[in-house]
């Protein structure tokens, strides 16, 4: 079973792909995110987990979708992360994880894909956005004849840069950085909606037609980058940059 949490997409087209190719089931965690809701899912296929790479760690959202989950049948797991370029020491600690739930961690793929990530980066335009998603197809498709065959992902070689990445920075991180305090909207905001059912942590509402944030944020980006009209910023560090959302794969076969 393939299982993903995707912010703007990225995630979600690695975990369609393999879907595909693999003739597996696809399950999105954001329900059980969204509605609090262990999971309790069985699969005699390995199970696929796919998420972002946040700050060289799988996001917090999906860990504790996977802590809290019940997962009965097989017990082999890899995990494939899309990141803006590595994803540090994330294996180690998808290993451990996994001795956790009890699952063997068959590895971890990391899969470059579009920076979306524009409270601090910048975001590409869409035909660069194009090319990089045609660009990581290679390394997904290795990642299926992995699963498919069996095979463990290649091993990934972390130092202490990595392991402190994936450590106190991303620690650091968290405290620091992903908070919901410095979003704003502007006049061009029509009071649609979509900022509120695209969050995942159900931390946004409509008041007066125009949303407001809560204090839960794990800084998907889904809001800002989801907005119709532009509408959304994040202080001043997204102003004038590419909104990117990564669209759904079709196989050959649909388009």
């Amino acid at each position: 079973m393939i299982i993903y949490f995707s912010g703007t997409g990225n995630s979600r087209y690695g975990a369609q792909v393999l879907a595909h190719r693999l003739e597996d089931t696809l399950t999105d965690a954001f329900p059980f995110i969204r509605e609090g809701k262990a999971a309790a899912l069985t699969s005699e296929r390995p199970w696929v987990f796919v998420s972002p790479t946040y700050a060289w760690q799988v996001p917090r959202v999906f860990a504790d979708f996977i802590c809290s989950g019940s997962f009965s049948g097989s017990r082999d797991a890899y995990f494939v992360m899309t990141c803006g370029n590595e994803t540090g020491n994330a294996d180690a600690l998808n290993r451990a994880l996994c001795r956790e739930k009890g699952l063997t961690c068959r590895g971890t793929l990391p899969v470059v894909m579009p920076e979306n990530y524009i409270a601090l980066y910048d975001a590409p335009e869409e035909a660069e956005a194009k090319k990089m998603v045609d660009d990581a197809m290679p390394c997904i498709e290795q990642g299926t004849v992995c699963i498919r065959e069996n095979r463990d992902f290649p091993a990934q070689k972390a130092g202490t840069v990595d392991r402190l990445k994936s450590g106190v920075v991303n620690a650091a991180f968290y405290r620091f950085i992903v908070k919901a305090t410095k979003f704003t909207v502007s006049d061009a905001c029509t009071g649609c909606g979509q900022c509120v059912r695209r969050c995942v942590l159900n931390n946004i509402e409509l008041r007066d037609k125009k949303p407001v944030w809560g204090s839960r944020c794990t800084h998907c980006m889904a809001c800002i980058c989801s907005c119709p009209t532009a509408a959304i910023e994040y202080g001043t560090t997204s102003v004038g940059k590419p909104r990117y959302q990564c669209p759904a794969y079709q196989a050959p076969e649909e388009r």
